[in-house]
């Protein structure tokens, strides 16, 4: 159970991706082009004529005209449909589908039906037919055999997590409270009340002379006195003979709150996290104004702390032994490198550059429980018995992960696996499990450079069940614990297609044949994998993939217009490297009639996706729909187009990762210029016709090459741009830069408001006011900058109503046609 949120949010750094989108059909439109699957292209193939011109109004419009999608899928209980969202991009609220899998229609489920809809995730109990889940924030229980399903509380405040117990008891926990629900009986017990504060006073004897004075000399006083202390040994005497008491009260001071709690299947053991109840991830000085509130005035709306001014605290480890009622305070001290110096050479270049020295000495590092950021599960796991415990761990100085053991008898730390990083340890690919019936656990790691599956028992060296130049994520384990089934990229890093690996002999099986991206979920009988997958020219649809079997298409979403539409699919391409990075992954878009012999020599323009770590050059559709159309209108009007996976983007291993610590802007910038060089090469462009954009890290790297080499690009547009990297979250930013108190250098280096000074060619400069991600000051402060620099080639449009990822198609629209007027202004 998570309730308080650190302020760790990884942003995505991102143009909005939504997967649903609009365009308006015409007779014109001919048939879709297939999706080319070749991993790299030589030489480019031309792509065909079209019939029909592609403009800015169709590409920006409601993106509804592409279809809506279905999303969030998963299984019914029963391995025999699927349930989904559908939500339209102006929808306030989605509507829930069910699918068969023999049907080729899927049907509504009414408000009054959703309560028994199956529902996503919950927890099967030890004999698997009894399914426990919450909806609504209230307790249910489904008869998986007989489908019958019994609501168990019915109350507005929520409950917050349920989990079965090994006797056959369920257990829920509401804020800090935890309850028993006594299967026999009926009964519901609290076996644990934790009280954030100090325990109540006990009534005393009187210390002092006065006190003593006056309980000598007043009789009322000394009678009430006497009074409370038999009022308390009553209650305690009460609470210790009285077998309907519940459980005693928990009293663990005032000075931090609970970060998440965990029950062991026993119901014995209670794990908290602890944090200090003063940490907040809002700003103490700052707000973002909203220009259009709703009365007339100006909202001033909360804001995140900036990584200057963030310090994380960390968090403590406390266990809970609930039939003894005794505590244990855990310790780091069990963690390999719990005490080390891992800035030590960080803090030493930056004393240097100041003139001074930095003594290197041991001191406890700040840890906390590792966040899921989308691997679905919590960092706390028990073994089914609940005799053993392992835990996730991360420190804040981003240097290290481990994964611990919790000694429940003696309350320490013993490390099973500790992932240590140079450079920073990544939020992705760390999951982790118990197999079943046994010490064994599986995990994640990337220290052989890209990220593969282990598994390991406590008294075991780890074996590796997967190795290679692949990314491995998404494990799932199979009901027998058998097979750890898993997403990998293994044909090419923009394939991805699912596996299996036999957990006993390291033998794995390929289960998908798809020539794209896809995700994945494996049916409660194990028969067969649902897929949401996408292909370059053709949005996400769910698939079922029995194991061994024919893939059968499940939905057909998308729209006739869109798919009618004779797009152009982008033809990946690995571009050499010079600067030490062997190749650069890429999209390249071609102009109509392309002739690489042709005397005139095209305009171009590179995209850069945003994120920064995130994956675009796949053989998926693109997450940047509307950009992957705004190419193919670009192509129309004469255009090459590249996008590239400059380095730091996501899918090919930690290296790839890591090649822009305290380094931002400039390995990515070395990558952009191989890209210009390539399409000067192989694409018949002019090296003095090309131009560059992209929103939030692209915007970033916008900046980044206008500023630092003005001779690259001919005009740049920087959307949602940021601008000083001090000004963004510690989350994301304190794992490249380290923070701007240890690592000034790293800050100076990266931050485009650094260098503005090297702006040499037009700039377009756009960000919505609403953005809660990267701050509208962002782009304040860094015009403000370029107007005391003197630069009179910039200009700069603001969207009032907009939050990061853009909502109004009006507001879509009116960006694009500005970047698309600076391009045939300045490449033409």
């Amino acid at each position: 159970m998570k309730r308080f949120i650190r302020n760790v949010t990884l942003s995505t750094l991102s143009i909005a991706m939504v997967s649903s989108c609009s365009l308006t059909a015409t007779p014109e439109q001919s048939q879709v082009i297939d999706s080319v699957n070749t991993p790299i292209l030589v030489p480019l193939a031309s792509p065909p004529q079209v019939s029909t011109q592609l403009t800015l109004n169709q590409i920006m419009a409601n993106p509804d005209w592409m279809g809506i999608a279905a999303q969030g899928a998963y299984w019914s209980d029963d391995s025999q449909s699927v349930y989904f969202n559908r939500q339209g991009s102006e929808a306030a609220i989605g509507q829930l589908y069910q699918q068969a899998l023999n049907s080729n229609k899927a049907n509504e489920i009414p408000l009054a039906k959703l309560h028994l809809a199956d529902q996503k995730g919950g927890e099967l109990n030890h004999t698997k037919d009894k399914k426990a889940y919450l909806y609504q924030g209230n307790v249910f229980v489904k008869d998986v055999r007989s489908s019958e399903i019994k609501q168990l509380t019915r109350q507005n405040d929520a409950i917050n997590g349920v989990r079965w117990l090994t006797n056959g008891d369920l257990a829920y926990w509401q804020g800090d409270n935890v309850y028993r629900l006594h299967q026999d009986t009926g009964l519901i017990e609290q076996i644990a009340a934790i009280v954030m504060s100090d325990a109540p006073k006990a009534v005393n004897e009187p210390t002092s002379y006065i006190a003593k004075q006056q309980h000598r000399l007043i009789q009322y006083v000394a009678k009430e006195h006497n009074k409370a202390k038999d009022r308390q040994a009553n209650r305690k005497s009460l609470r210790e003979q009285d077998p309907s008491f519940a459980n005693k009260i928990w009293y663990l001071g005032g000075a931090e709150v609970v970060s998440e709690l965990s029950l062991s299947p026993s119901g014995r053991y209670l794990l908290l996290s602890l944090v200090d109840k003063d940490y907040d991830w809002r700003s103490e000085h700052d707000i973002m104004p909203n220009y259009l509130g709703k009365e007339g005035y100006v909202d001033a709306v909360p804001a995140r702390a900036r990584v200057a001014e963030d310090n994380p605290p960390g968090e403590r480890l406390v266990l809970l032994d609930l039939e003894t009622h005794t505590k244990k305070d855990i310790t780091i001290e069990g963690l390999i490198g719990f005490d080390e110096d891992v800035l030590a050479s960080v803090k030493t270049e930056n004393a240097k550059a100041k003139g001074e020295r930095y003594k290197s000495e041991k001191q406890l590092r700040k840890v906390q429980l590792m966040q899921d950021w989308g691997w679905g599960q919590s960092a706390i796991q028990w073994n089914d018995a609940g005799t053993d415990l392992l835990v996730l761990l991360e420190s804040v100085d981003n240097k290290d992960r481990w994964l611990a053991r919790v000694d429940l008898n003696k309350g320490k730390l013993v490390t099973e696996h500790r992932l240590h990083d140079d450079a920073w340890v990544n939020y992705d690919y760390n999951q982790f499990g118990w197999l079943p019936r046994g010490d064994k656990f599986y995990y994640l790691s990337e220290e052989s450079g890209y990220s593969q599956l282990y598994v390991k028992a406590s008294t075991d060296k780890a074996m590796a069940l997967t190795q290679g130049r692949f990314v491995v994520n998404d494990v799932q384990l199979s009901a027998d614990g058998k097979y750890l089934y898993y997403r990998a990229n293994k044909v090419h890093p923009g394939i991805y297609n699912v596996y299996r690996v036999d957990v006993a002999t390291g033998k794995s099986e390929q289960l998908t044949d798809w020539q794209g991206d896809l995700q994945y979920s494996l049916s409660p009988d194990n028969q067969s994998l649902l897929l949401t997958a996408s292909s370059l020219t053709k949005p996400n649809e769910l698939y079922i993939q029995p194991i061994g079997g024919e893939l059968l298409a499940l939905t057909d979403y998308t729209s006739a217009a869109f798919k009618e539409y004779p797009w152009q699919a982008p033809q990946i391409i690995a571009v050499p490297s010079h600067h030490g990075a062997g190749v650069v992954h890429a999209r390249v878009y071609l102009p109509e009639g392309f002739d690489a012999t042709q005397a005139n020599k095209y305009p171009a323009v590179i995209f850069n996706h945003g994120a920064g770590y995130l994956q675009n050059a796949h053989y998926g559709f693109s997450g940047y729909f509307r950009e992957f159309m705004f190419h193919n209108l670009l192509a129309q009007q004469g255009y090459v187009v590249m996008d590239m996976d400059y380095r730091g983007s996501k899918g090919y291993g930690r290296d790839w990762r890591t090649a822009i610590y305290r380094n931002m802007g400039h390995p990515e910038v070395e990558d952009l210029k191989d890209g210009v060089s390539w399409m000067v090469s192989n694409a018949n462009v002019d090296v003095n016709k090309v131009g560059t954009y992209g929103g939030s890290y692209g915007g970033f790297l916008t900046f980044m090459a206008l500023f630092n080499e003005p001779e690259l690009f001919q005009a740049g547009a920087a959307l949602r741009p940021v601008t000083d990297w001090a000004h963004y979250n510690a989350g994301y930013t304190s794992n490249i830069l380290n923070t701007p108190d240890d690592d000034p250098i790293a800050y100076e280096r990266s931050s485009p408001i650094e260098h503005a000074q090297g702006l040499q060619k037009p700039l377009l400069i756009m960000s919505g006011v609403l953005d809660d991600n990267v701050f509208f000051q962002d782009s304040v402060r860094l015009v403000q900058r370029l107007i005391e620099l003197e630069k009179p080639m910039f200009e700069t449009a603001i969207y009032p109503v907009e939050p990061h990822g853009f909502k109004q198609p009006s507001s879509w629209l009116d960006e694009y046609r500005r970047i698309y007027k600076l391009f045939e202004q300045e490449l033409k």
